[in-house]
């Protein structure tokens, strides 16, 4: 285990802040850092939603001529991209910043200029994304498969203008990682050992480690793609091999699942103990199994490609460490049920939204062990069951938990407290919106409505 860090070891001090507005430009304090990620993220969560509702509108009905294949395939490309990379792993990034410092006695994290440049590479890379939208946005879908990413099936420079945004920002993201990890090693108070850390603390440092080694997987890929498309590369087509490319984004694609739920399962472990008024349950079991996923969370990626048509002990394997995965997961759950029980449960808002993301994520997790079983999995894996499995596992869980964390941080942030009122009508609008449209796409998948298509037939049960 890291010994604590010595007395004379400290953080480096937060540099003094101008008053203006050009103190957002030039800061290094992670707590205006920590801001600046929670505005970027709401700010692309806005733009990622009119994007889905576009979508929506086209599927609304069979046969709709709203928009064209190649316009929805773009608004599903910019969605997903900008919901996973420029909305979701901000905000959170956001709160690692704001808190991670304030919750292990830091005055600042490790590498504060560091940690601006992660967030300006971040935000640049959105920048980048859609300045797409001169040339043609992307079309070949936030996964980017090949040959579909690859000329002549994408042509337009959308595709590379996707390439080129996703490295920057997974550069930022990679840096922001590391100088979490030596922040927590180097400059925690003296006295707190790792397994004495908060929660909170505990996830995003073991969530750094995911983004270190995950991250990197999906940037080679990057790079050989674009070798292909500029330089007439042969590592995914003409010769080379398409599903190379799933390999390296699922090695990536997968692990980034836990990157944006695991400092969400933070938020739940620190506003559930406040609101049940008693300990977290089992703070090791929740601690260890956090390093469980971690592991795991790599031995994984693989039963995204069940269907493309691996040796059956290849199948057999990733089948197990699929189920595996659900122990530490459920241990999780055990943990923050059993804080509840018998507890003196106060429903404000934070904890509102922290009980349904207890049960949401809990039903998404149920539907994706149920992809572990071969014959399920080859009969829903490219079906509306999978887009309703998605969902409940990152917006009926890490969105919710993000509400809650927003409700519960927001006072020691702005010094100001949100309307109770106003906020419980918020949990059941969104919670009953929700529920309402992903609920139902579970049963769509099983009566074998494809995702992925701009369109559908009028057949039973899809249109009405």
């Amino acid at each position: 285990m890291t010994t604590a860090p010595l007395p004379t070891e400290t953080a480096p001090a937060p540099a003094s802040r101008p008053r203006n507005f050009t103190r957002w430009l030039s800061t290094t304090d992670h707590k205006d850092i920590g801001m600046m990620y929670l505005a970027l993220g709401a700010l692309f969560f806005l733009i990622g939603g009119v994007e889905v509702l576009m979508m929506r509108l086209q599927l609304a009905r069979p046969g709709n001529t709203l928009l064209q294949a190649t316009t929805y395939n773009e608004f599903f490309t910019l969605h997903g991209t900008t919901m996973i990379f420029l909305a979701v792993m901000p905000i959170l990034l956001g709160f690692s910043n704001y808190l991670l410092p304030l919750q292990i006695g830091a005055k600042d994290m490790a590498f504060p200029r560091l940690n601006a440049f992660g967030f300006w590479l971040t935000a640049f890379g959105g920048v980048i994304l859609y300045l797409s939208l001169l040339e043609g946005p992307p079309d070949a879908g936030w996964f980017a498969y090949a040959p579909l990413s690859e000329r002549p099936f994408s042509s337009s420079l959308g595709t590379d203008f996707w390439a080129a945004a996703l490295l920057m920002m997974g550069m930022g993201t990679t840096l922001t990682a590391l100088n979490i990890i030596i922040t927590t090693v180097r400059y925690r108070a003296v006295g707190m050992g790792l397994w004495k850390m908060p929660l909170f603390s505990w996830m995003v440092f073991v969530n750094s480690f995911i983004i270190a080694f995950a991250l990197p997987s999906l940037s080679a890929a990057l790079i050989m793609l674009e070798v292909d498309r500029a330089l007439g590369g042969r590592f995914f087509q003409g010769g080379g091999s398409p599903v190379l490319w799933q390999h390296y984004f699922w090695l990536f694609g997968h692990p980034e699942v836990y990157i944006m739920v695991l400092p969400a399962w933070g938020i739940i472990s620190e506003v559930i103990p406040v609101f049940s008024r008693k300990p977290i349950f089992g703070y090791k079991f929740v601690a260890g199994s956090t390093l469980a996923i971690a592991v795991l969370s790599f031995a994984v990626y693989a039963h995204h490609m069940f269907a493309v048509g691996f040796a059956r002990p290849v199948n057999l394997a990733f089948a197990a460490s699929t189920m595996l995965i659900a122990i530490p997961t459920g241990i999780k759950v055990t943990n923050w049920v059993a804080t509840l029980w018998k507890g003196s449960i106060r429903l404000t808002v934070p904890m509102l939204y922290a009980i349904a993301f207890i049960v949401q994520f809990t039903f998404g997790g149920i539907t994706g062990v149920s992809f572990a079983v071969l014959p399920i999995d080859w009969q829903l894996t490219d079906s509306y069951y999978v887009v309703a499995h998605f969902h409940y596992v990152l917006m009926g869980g890490t969105l919710f938990a993000l509400l809650s964390g927003l409700h519960f941080y927001f006072p020691k942030m702005t010094g100001r407290m949100l309307s109770e009122g106003f906020g419980k009508i918020a949990f059941w609008m969104i919670t009953l919106g929700f529920n309402g449209v992903f609920l139902v796409q579970h049963a769509l998948g099983m009566m074998g409505m494809p995702r992925r298509v701009y369109t559908y037939p009028d057949l039973p049960g899809w249109g009405r």
